[in-house]
């Protein structure tokens, strides 16, 4: 197999939120993307972007609207992005709706317990994450806790803190 770049965009979310003691609430000082990448040590090179730092509900258009020149721009194929749960179905479908045909493989991962608790799924989304984006047919795709659903076929089933088809 060819050794391919792969773009990694950081958006903010559950993954890179951290508990501030003072506060005593869940915020974000910056992203732990570097340091998760010297422990997960990909066999790839990694073109790492940090886009912006955002709790999903607080997502804008216009940051979407970033989030996709990200990827129009991108010279690299092969892109994750990281994203908060809540709206990450959202953000998909507006990258779906160009890049549904198109020659990139996007793939958006995020975490329901951030990286800096125990207990967090955020190594083990991303790691799928690398592995998907890299197997996948083009197009735009959301991997979370062992699945992967096309952006036109997926939602948060927030009561039950997964994600799940629309239709079957």
């Amino acid at each position: 197999m060819q050794n391919r770049n792969i773009r990694l965009i950081v958006t903010g979310g559950t993954f890179d939120k951290r508990y501030d003691p003072i506060k005593g609430l869940l915020d974000f000082k910056k992203t732990h993307l570097p340091e998760i990448l010297k422990i997960v040590r990909p066999n790839i090179n990694v073109i790492l972007e940090n886009k912006i730092l955002v709790d999903s509900l607080e997502m804008t258009d216009e940051d979407r609207n970033q989030i996709l020149e990200s990827c129009k721009e991108s010279e690299e194929q092969l892109i994750i992005i990281t994203h908060g749960t809540d709206t990450m179905s959202v953000t998909a479908e507006a990258l779906g709706r160009v890049f549904s045909e198109k020659d990139k493989t996007i793939v958006l991962t995020g975490a329901m317990v951030p990286y800096t608790i125990t207990g967090s799924d955020a190594l083990f989304n991303l790691g799928s994450a690398f592995a998907a984006v890299q197997l996948l047919s083009p197009g735009v795709y959301i991997s979370m806790n062992a699945d992967i659903f096309p952006w036109n076929n997926v939602k948060k089933n927030k009561a039950e803190g997964r994600f799940q088809p629309l239709k079957k």
